[in-house]
């Protein structure tokens, strides 16, 4: 027990410094726990009777990721992202799955293994992307919700591959003689307890999780409780599933709870630690005396998730109208392989379809593939104006005729944002006959004001194309009420290029951005906390209302406020 004791200490103690170092270089954590467990072994810190503790640790830490993947997968949101996902996700990986496998047949791998390692190449880390693009503070962007549609998706034809990896006799090494039958008995099973899971977040979880409520600690262990008596459930004998499957439909089901946001605060945690000791029992099975063996297969298939998936992607993306810019920050956040694909591989290797030198060559392709498109995803911005001439040609037609739209714009007023303060803007400007474009992030909201007859552009304002659309070289006035700094300064120095005469109106949370603003040109800035503490000041000071109110005594308010 000492020895297993200082084990695990020493493995968590040289995970912590191998995070620290990753966050100092600004690449994902998960590569320094991967790099640890292929360095304990030989160096003496985990011996082989430690390697089957830390597989049971580390399948909880799996458990606990996909519960979290569940309950932050929000089934109303995929909706609103519509075909463009959907179209968007299951053409990605349909296209890259078949190229892939034939790819992988072609660098000399049997049937069964190339099947697990094509599908491999084809999801990308919902996590990774997710926690880039919150970074950057992009999640909100149009790319964004794009790239989180899609990734949904995803996420649900990795469940089915789980479902079918469920279904599969163990040892079975030849897709000829795969058990179909059992495969579609398992989809069976799986689609009843999804509809029986999903019933139970519907109509049970609300009331048990609103009973619970006044004691938090109480919330968190019926939580636990449920995502891992799921796991436990779909994995016995009676369902013949896996942990995986059960942990993801728990956390499904309990997406739509209120209590979902203090359940996902106190779970993250304990994923944290037990994901840890997933990577690095990952990283311990990495043959590195083979690596040389490995070597070219998997500088092959790094370079086609790199080059390749991008590049499907921006033909995706074009073919369906988007602009160059859209499409490249989109495509870039798919230039890697998923938490996923590394959770699929070691299920196929506990049933025997793969072994550990197909598990060591799609670990290095994740190695290669999170590093350098972690990369790509933080420098997008920077990157795309040097390959726009090239990127331009994966555009449709139909997308530069968006163009056409902004000559005809003239002498007009462009609002930015109809929310909040600009629905008030939207107001005073209709009353006032003015010509108008709207930019707006929100489709519903685009869709809604061109059914008023609005003319209104979706996109993200830190485009130069979305502001080319909206006509900012020929517009009389700027009016801007987003809250994001850089995004407002874009726009800002874009007008006063592209069209100096043009007024430009912004809006500020702070003085100190106020300040910044003005210095950098701005004709006006609105303070919506200044302006609506003078706004109340002055219904308080003439209001006859509110001074007899401001003189009773809070007895008098009892009163007041229970006559009602």
């Amino acid at each position: 027990m000492h020895s297993l004791f200082f084990e695990l200490t020493a493995v968590i103690v040289c995970s912590a410094l191998a995070g620290a170092l990753m966050q100092a270089l600004r690449l994902p954590t998960i590569l320094g726990y991967i790099f640890v467990g292929a360095i304990a072994a030989p160096l003496g810190f985990l011996s082989l009777q430690s390697v089957p503790m830390l597989d049971s640790l580390a399948e909880i830490g799996i458990a606990s990721l996909l519960f979290l993947v569940g309950m932050e997968m929000r089934l109303d949101q995929m909706r609103s992202y519509g075909k463009v996902a959907l179209f968007t996700g299951l053409g990605q990986i349909a296209v890259t799955s078949v190229v892939g496998y034939g790819l992988v047949r072609l660098l000399g791998f049997a049937p069964l293994p190339a099947a697990y390692i094509a599908v491999a190449l084809t999801f990308s880390s919902t996590i990774i992307v997710i926690k880039l693009l919150s970074e950057k503070s992009a999640l909100d962007t149009r790319y964004g919700r794009l790239v989180v549609g899609f990734l949904l998706v995803q996420d649900f034809i990795a469940l089915g591959c789980l479902i079918v990896l469920s279904g599969i006799t163990p040892g079975e090494r030849s897709l000829a003689a795969l058990p179909y039958d059992a495969i579609g008995m398992a989809f069976v099973k799986g689609s009843l307890l999804l509809a029986g899971t999903m019933a139970i977040g519907r109509f049970v979880l609300p009331r048990v999780m609103r009973w619970a409520a006044h004691s938090p600690e109480v919330v968190f262990l019926l939580s636990l409780a449920w995502g891992m008596g799921m796991a436990a459930f779909a994995a016995s004998p009676a369902m013949g599933l896996t942990i995986e499957i059960g942990a993801f439909m728990a956390g499904l089901a309990m997406s739509g709870t209120v209590e979902r946001h203090h359940v996902i605060s106190r779970v993250k945690p304990l994923r944290d630690f037990f994901i840890v000791l997933f990577f690095v029992t990952l990283g311990s099975r990495i043959a590195i005396g083979n690596l040389g063996a490995v070597a070219l297969p998997a500088a092959v298939l790094s370079a086609f998730v790199l080059i390749g998936n991008p590049l499907l992607m921006l033909c995706i993306m074009g073919a369906m109208g988007f602009r160059s810019r859209v499409s490249w920050l989109a495509s870039v956040c798919v230039a890697q392989i998923s938490e996923f694909s590394l959770i699929m591989m070691a299920l196929g290797a506990k049933l025997g379809h793969v072994d550990q030198g197909d598990v060591t060559l799609v670990t290095l392709v994740g190695i290669v593939t999170i590093a350098l498109s972690s990369f790509l995803i933080t420098n997008a911005e920077r990157i795309y104006p040097h390959l726009r001439p090239f990127l331009i040609l994966f555009e449709k037609r139909s997308a530069h005729d968006e163009a056409a739209d902004a000559k005809r714009r003239k002498g007009h007023v462009i609002l930015i944002g109809c929310h909040r303060i600009g629905h008030n803007v939207l107001r005073s400007l209709e009353k006032a006959h003015r010509d108008l474009t709207v930019i707006d992030l929100d489709p519903e909201v685009v869709q809604t004001l061109i059914d008023r007859g609005i003319d209104a552009v979706y996109g993200d304002i830190a485009d130069p194309e979305i502001r080319e659309t909206a006509g900012f070289e020929s517009a009389r006035l700027i009016i801007s009420t987003i809250p994001d700094v850089h995004a407002a300064t874009h726009a800002l120095r874009s007008a006063k290029k592209l069209n100096p005469r043009a007024k430009v109106v912004l809006t500020a949370q702070s003085e100190h951005d106020a300040e910044f603003f003005y210095r950098e040109g701005a004709d006006y800035v609105i303070l919506p906390h200044f302006m609506s503490g003078m706004q109340m000041a002055h219904v308080i000071k003439t209001d006859k209302t509110l001074r007899s109110l401001a003189r009773m005594k809070k007895h008098d308010l009892a009163l007041i406020d229970g006559s009602f």
